[in-house]
C-alpha cells in the first residue's frame, strides 16, 4: 500500500501535469505510447552553416550488398566493418541471467558474461579486427553489447531499436569492428541498459598501443568499479587489491567507471594522468594533493610508481575500494580524499588539436533542464534538452566530413555525464574559459548544475548515434537525443515486436 508521503508525491505531480496541460505546453510529452522509430524523433537540427560534402562510409567502414535504399540512402545494417577481412581476435560471449558471486561481500541476482561478472576482459592489438560472437542464453528481456568509447562502425554500436534488435533468449549476434583506437573502453549492454548495466552485463576492453606509449610501464593492471546491490567493487570484488611492483617501477592503473555516479582517484603519494577515455595526455605532470574524478561511464589511465623496497603506496580508486602498490608484504595508510579537484582543462601540454573549430560546419546547443510533465502515460519531473521533452527533443543533422561544434549547458540541479556515441569530442572550454592544457578528448563529459562547455568533434563515422546521460534513470526519464547523418536511416524500432527498449 502506497505511504501517505508517496499518495502526496503523486498528488502533486497530477496537479503539475494537469497545469502545464491546460496551458498547452506538453503537446507531445503524452503521445509516446506504442512502437516508434527514432527517425520520426522530434524536429531535425541542422545548426548553423551546414556546407560540407557528402559521403557514403567513413574510413574503416564499409558497406555489404544490397542495404542501400531509394535515392542513395545507406541503412544502418550495411555500416559494418569489412567483411572480407578475417578477425584478428575472436570471443564468444555469454550473457545469462543469474546469481553473481561478489567475493567480499554478498550474492546477488544479476546478470553475468562467461559466468561471471565483469565479464571477462577483451585484449587486443591496435589496428586488429576484433570479431565477437554475442549469444544470449537467458536474459529474458533481450540483450545487446554496445562497445562504450569504441568508435565502431554504426551496425556494431549495439543500441537495441537503432543498430539492431535485442538479441532474444537463444539468439546470437555478431559484432565486428577494427581496433582503431588503443586504449582504456569497457562493453555492456544497451537493452533496457539502466537495469542490466546495473546489475553486471559489462566487462572491460583494453587496446594495446601498436608504438610504444610515451610513458612506457612495467605492469598494466584494470580497475573496473562498480555497484552490486550497493556494494563497491573493484574488479567485481568487494574487497582493496595488492599490485606486487618491484621497486621503481611505473605501475599503469586502467580505472573504469561503470557505476551512475562520478568516481574519484587519488593517492598520499604523486601520480599522473596518462589517458582520458583511451586518449593519451600530452605531457603529464605530476598530481599532488588533488583527486581526479571520473565521469560515470568514463575512464582514466594513471601512472603511479612504487616505492623503494620493504614499502606500498596506496592508490584510492572510488570512494570505497583501493590498490595497493608495491611490495607484497607491505601496507599502506589510507589517505582522506582532497577536496582539491585536477582540471582536466588546464592539464599538460598545449598541442594543436587536429581541427580548425573556427568556423565550424555545423553548431548545435545542447541545453539541459527539467519539467513536469508526461511521458509514456506517466507522470513526473522529466528531462528536457532545449525546452523540449522527449520524444520531441532534436535530432541533430550531420554530413560526413562535417567539423561540428556542440554547446552544452546544464540549467538542472544534477550533474550530467554526457555520452555520445561512435565519436570522441574535445573540449574546447567551460564556462567560456578556453582549454590551455593537452587536448582533453572524452566520450564521457561530466556537466554539473549551472555549467556550460563547448565541445567539438569531425563527423567521420556514419549513422545514427545516441547522445545522451550516462546516468542511465536520467537516459530513461528523456535525457537522450541522436546525432543522425544525412542519408542514413534504420530499419529498427523501439517498443515493437522485437521488444526493443535501449535505455
Amino acid at each position: 500500500m502506497p505511504s501517505r508521503r508517496d499518495l502526496l508525491r503523486c498528488a502533486v505531480v497530477g496537479v503539475a501535469v494537469t497545469t502545464a496541460l491546460g496551458a498547452g505546453a506538453l503537446a507531445w510529452s503524452s503521445t509516446l505510447l506504442g512502437e516508434y522509430s527514432v527517425m520520426d524523433m522530434g524536429g531535425g537540427d541542422h545548426g548553423h552553416d551546414g556546407h560540407a560534402a557528402h559521403g557514403a562510409v567513413g574510413a574503416g567502414a564499409s558497406v555489404a550488398s544490397g542495404t542501400t535504399g531509394a535515392a542513395g540512402e545507406v541503412d544502418v545494417t550495411a555500416l559494418t566493418a569489412d567483411p572480407a577481412r578475417p578477425a584478428d581476435v575472436r570471443v564468444e560471449l555469454v550473457a545469462r541471467q543469474e546469481t553473481i558471486d561478489v567475493p567480499g561481500g554478498r550474492a546477488v541476482e544479476g546478470y553475468t558474461v562467461n559466468g561471471e561478472s565483469p565479464g571477462p576482459e577483451i585484449r587486443a592489438r591496435q589496428g586488429d579486427l576484433v570479431e565477437v560472437e554475442f549469444v544470449n542464453e537467458s536474459v529474458a528481456a533481450g540483450a545487446t553489447l554496445h562497445w562504450h568509447g569504441i568508435d565502431v562502425p554504426n551496425a556494431a554500436d549495439g543500441v537495441a531499436g537503432i543498430t539492431q534488435d535485442a538479441v532474444p533468449v537463444g539468439g546470437r549476434h555478431v559484432y565486428r569492428f577494427e581496433a582503431t583506437d588503443a586504449g582504456t573502453y569497457w562493453y555492456h549492454s544497451h537493452q533496457v541498459s539502466h537495469e542490466q548495466v546495473e546489475r553486471g552485463l559489462l566487462g572491460a576492453i583494453v587496446i594495446d598501443p601498436a608504438e610504444p606509449p610515451a610513458v612506457a610501464a612495467d605492469l598494466d593492471v584494470t580497475a573496473l568499479l562498480h555497484v552490486y546491490g550497493g556494494q563497491h567493487t573493484l574488479n567485481g570484488r568487494a574487497e582493496d587489491e595488492q599490485v606486487t611492483a618491484d621497486p621503481g617501477s611505473i605501475v599503469r592503473v586502467r580505472v573504469i567507471n561503470s557505476d551512475q555516479g562520478t568516481a574519484a582517484v587519488w593517492s598520499a603519494a604523486s601520480f599522473r594522468v596518462l589517458a582520458t577515455d583511451g586518449h593519451e595526455v600530452n605531457g603529464p605532470t605530476e598530481v599532488e594533493g588533488q583527486r581526479v574524478l571520473i565521469p560515470a561511464g568514463g575512464r582514466a589511465d594513471v601512472a603511479v610508481r612504487a616505492p623503494a623496497r620493504g614499502d606500498a603506496v596506496r592508490l584510492h580508486v572510488g570512494g570505497a575500494r583501493s590498490i595497493v602498490i608495491g611490495d607484497a608484504a607491505a601496507s599502506a595508510p589510507k589517505a582522506p580524499q582532497p577536496s582539491e579537484t585536477l582540471d582536466l582543462l588546464a592539464y599538460g601540454d598545449a598541442t594543436p588539436v587536429g581541427l580548425d573549430t573556427s568556423t565550424p560546419d555545423r553548431s548545435f546547443d545542447y541545453v539541459i533542464a527539467r519539467r513536469f510533465g508526461l511521458m509514456d502515460g506517466r507522470p513526473g519531473n522529466f528531462w528536457t534538452i532545449n525546452g523540449r521533452m522527449f520524444p520531441d527533443v532534436p535530432m541533430f543533422h550531420v554530413s560526413e566530413g562535417d567539423v561540428v561544434v556542440m554547446r552544452i549547458v546544464n540549467d538542472s540541479g544534477d550533474v550530467h555525464p554526457m555520452h555520445l556515441h561512435g565519436h570522441h569530442v574535445v573540449v574546447l572550454s567551460r564556462d567560456d574559459v578556453a582549454a590551455s592544457g593537452s587536448p582533453w578528448w572524452v566520450d564521457s563529459l561530466d556537466v554539473r548544475p549551472g555549467e556550460s562547455y563547448e565541445i567539438a568533434f569531425v563527423a567521420d563515422n556514419p549513422g545514427i548515434w545516441s547522445d545522451h546521460c550516462h546516468t542511465l534513470p536520467h537516459a530513461v526519464d528523456g535525457l537522450v537525443a541522436h546525432v543522425m547523418y544525412d542519408g542514413v536511416t534504420t530499419p529498427f524500432t523501439i517498443n515493437g515486436d522485437a521488444g526493443n527498449r535501449p535505455e
